[in-house]
């Protein structure tokens, strides 16, 4: 039986951040283009982290923000888990379990942030959650995605492929771990950098951009 994406990252959960580094060969400049995205002149600004997982982009949010106010949303309560202990001495923290793309949001946000989690969706639900992002965003907020993107040819996408499975390779992981990425990566339904570029202004968007990219590794950026 084909597994879900929550099945696949059930499996993982405990081992998710270890091996992040290594699965990511951009992970340094890749992170903290992200993070230095995040600006907001608020002192507690309230955040959502969009399949947030074991809560990797949150802590460095935190790092940055000591004091914003975080919301998580997984599907997979068991990453969940990972952020709970985390976060174990973190008071301005909310757990949502559900599917972010369908979610009834209740709250607005100054800033959305996401990481590795968008390219899971379908095309239409990538569109509907851009359209989301923009309705709980207060004016003037950010919303950055860090995620995975597809090549603009069959040929750039064969080449993407082959420099991380060298990567990876080189990384000092495990051939069990390396098995286990490869698998979770047939679940993988990425778009385009020019396709994301118009669901978001479509959405709303007045300020779309790349403000990073290494090979399928791109960090979109995009304010209200």
């Amino acid at each position: 039986m084909e597994l879900s994406v929550k099945q696949l990252f059930d499996k993982v959960a405990q081992d998710y951040d270890v091996q992040r580094k290594q699965l990511i060969p951009c992970f340094d400049d890749f992170y903290g283009m992200a993070l230095n995205l995040m600006e907001c002149s608020l002192d507690s600004p309230r955040i959502l982290d969009l399949g947030a997982g074991t809560g990797l982009l949150s802590g460095l949010v935190l790092q940055k923000y000591p004091n914003a106010r975080l919301t998580l949303i997984d599907i997979s309560d068991q990453m969940l888990d990972g952020a709970r202990e985390r976060f174990a001495d973190a008071k301005e923290i909310e757990y949502l379990i559900g599917d972010y793309s369908s979610y009834n949001f209740t709250s607005s946000y100054d800033m959305i942030i996401s990481s590795l989690s968008i390219h899971h969706l379908t095309h239409a639900d990538k569109r509907k959650v851009f359209g989301t992002v923009h309705k709980l965003l207060e004016p003037g907020g950010r919303f950055i995605n860090a995620d995975q993107v597809q090549g603009r040819t069959p040929d750039t996408d064969t080449y993407y492929r082959e420099r991380w499975l060298e990567a990876i390779h080189q990384s000092g992981l495990s051939d069990e771990a390396i098995s286990a990425s490869i698998e979770r990566r047939k679940v993988d339904i990425n778009a385009t950098l020019e396709d994301q570029f118009v669901w978001l202004e479509e959405a709303g968007f007045p300020v779309v951009d790349c403000m990073y990219k290494s090979l399928d590794f791109a960090v979109f950026y995009a304010q209200k």
